[in-house]
């Protein structure tokens, strides 16, 4: 039998207003601290979690966010803590919302795909019109229409870029590089884009045929789940500084999100590294706490494959990004008779919130090398931090957090606070409070539809099941979130944007 529910409270201390400790012994073999940023509203979802499980007597159904933060705080070379964010909730291995960091130097520290999942670089990009909302509300059926018709959505669709096999290697192997050089992008995309679009450890021949395969015909395409393109206005600046330089600086200007990642080729890169890495736990010994943290040492053949087949993924998911911004671009064009330059269609920042990445950070006042995963959790890195573009070298890097379908988005800026707590590490998002499942059993697809109208926010979606999955109540609310972080000091809010149409896979 488990520990009761009481019996495990004794292993969570609130720490600050905005977050808990979870203590070494929650869960077997803690070689860190877990810590998780909350509020108020958030607190009862969390805590209810660990409730029910604790009384279905530890075992079945999904593993609660705090269990999976620890059981993470169990993995060999983790350093600092291991962090749960405010959107977090249960992920495979690790619950999506978590941030942790393995010492590259110890030849103890693993890598997981479950710390990245299965949509590696998945992630967001924001770009800038100088279209107001006036200019736009006329249009807004034929540009969300246009949207739709430009980029292929839905769960088999098709890409339209022209790609052949040896177009895929040198994608796998460029990123961004390869969609400038092709003309589907701008020069100054790549500045505005984390790692430049490219990860250079990149190496195609260690992406599997069949991982090509899937990955091949859905270049440029946004795919189902909660991937979306939406047509934002900005509703409130809370940083003037900071939007200016973004080139967002006035209420009622029009922007586009785009949320999507590497679609079946990345998801087929961490199920054949999760397969791999399960002989190499046996043949090294490695113990974890959940079969699903399958783990290969950083350095081990196994690892370093993962590594560079994870890399290859992601920047396949840049160059998918940047196929869309290309249609988006193309599909604004045609509606408003004008060019995309004349629009000012720049791409204010794109990040990834599914990725790992080699990072140098202070640990107990020493600089370490570090292996950072973040999973469902977005790079905030803070002003005057060398890997951040000149144009934000005075704000901090942007931080796009994507809302959920027909809510409100945010763009936050890192701090000097999250460089320490978090390793420069802030939300990805709303996330998920009900289950795909639950979404559809206790929602009706025609009320989300006249819900989403009520609000003025057009909507064109490939498949209605996932009206429901991805209804605003199915999520948590993604203005409890972003204020959790900014009270926490970890990232800071600097504009809030709000949809007026949506389309979706």
């Amino acid at each position: 039998m488990g520990r009761t529910y009481n019996e495990e409270l004794e292993y969570i201390e609130k720490i600050t207003p905005n977050s808990y400790k979870i203590k070494k012994g929650f869960v077997p073999n803690m070689n860190v601290e877990g810590i998780f940023y909350i509020n108020q509203h958030l607190e009862k979802l969390m805590f209810d979690e660990l409730r029910q499980f604790a009384n279905f007597g530890g075992v079945g159904g999904f593993l609660p966010g705090m269990k999976q933060i620890a059981n993470v705080a169990a993995l060999p070379g983790i350093v600092h803590r291991s962090v749960g964010l405010p959107d977090i909730h249960s992920g495979y291995g690790f619950a999506i919302g978590n941030m942790a960091a393995f010492d590259v130097n110890d030849p103890l520290s693993i890598v997981s795909p479950g710390g990245v999942g299965f949509d590696i670089n998945c992630g967001v990009r924001l770009i800038r019109t100088n279209l107001n909302v006036k200019d736009v509300e006329p249009f807004k059926e034929q540009i969300v229409q246009s949207l739709f018709d430009h980029i292929p959505v839905g769960v088999g669709s098709k890409g339209i870029i022209p790609m052949g096999a040896n177009d895929l290697e040198e994608a796998l192997e460029m990123g961004m590089d390869w969609s400038l050089r092709e003309g589907y992008i701008w020069a100054e995309d790549k500045e505005h884009c984390e790692e430049y679009g490219r990860m250079l450890q990149a190496d195609p021949s260690k992406v599997s045929t069949k991982a090509k395969k899937r990955g091949l015909p859905q270049l440029g395409t946004l795919g189902a789940g909660n991937h979306y393109a939406e047509i934002q206005v900005v509703e409130e600046i809370f940083d003037t500084h900071a939007a200016k330089r973004m080139g967002l600086d006035h209420c009622g200007q029009v922007c586009v999100m785009i949320h999507c990642g590497s679609r079946g080729l990345g998801h087929q890169v961490a199920t054949d590294a999760l397969v791999a890495m399960e002989r190499a736990m046996a043949r090294d010994k490695i113990i974890v706490n959940d079969r699903q943290l399958a783990c290969a040492r950083i350095n081990s053949t196994e690892g370093q494959d993962y590594l560079s087949a994870m890399a290859a993924a992601a920047n396949y998911a840049w160059v998918n990004r940047s196929s869309m911004t290309f249609l988006t671009r193309q599909a604004f064009g045609k509606v408003f008779n004008s060019t995309p330059d004349d629009l000012d269609m720049h791409v204010i920042y794109d990040v990834s919130h599914n990725i790992a990445k080699i990072e140098e950070h202070m640990v107990n006042g020493c600089l370490k090398t570090l292996l950072v995963h973040r999973k469902g959790a977005t790079r905030a890195f803070p002003p005057h931090h060398p890997l951040i573009p000149v144009d934000y070298q005075l704000t901090g890097q942007p931080v796009l957090i994507g809302g959920s379908m027909g809510t409100c988005s945010y763009v936050l800026t890192g701090t000097e606070v999250g460089m320490k707590e978090t390793f420069g590490t802030t939300c990805h998002g709303a996330g998920r409070a009900l289950s795909r499942a639950k979404s559809r059993r206790n929602l009706d697809y025609n009320q989300v539809l006249d819900k989403l109208k009520s609000q003025g926010i057009s909507i064109r979606v490939a498949s209605p099941k996932l009206v429901m999955e991805e209804a605003p109540e199915s999520y948590k609310n993604v203005t409890d979130v972003v204020d959790t972080c900014h009270a926490a000091g970890i990232s800071k809010k600097a504009i809030k944007l709000r949809p007026i149409a949506v389309i979706k896979g």
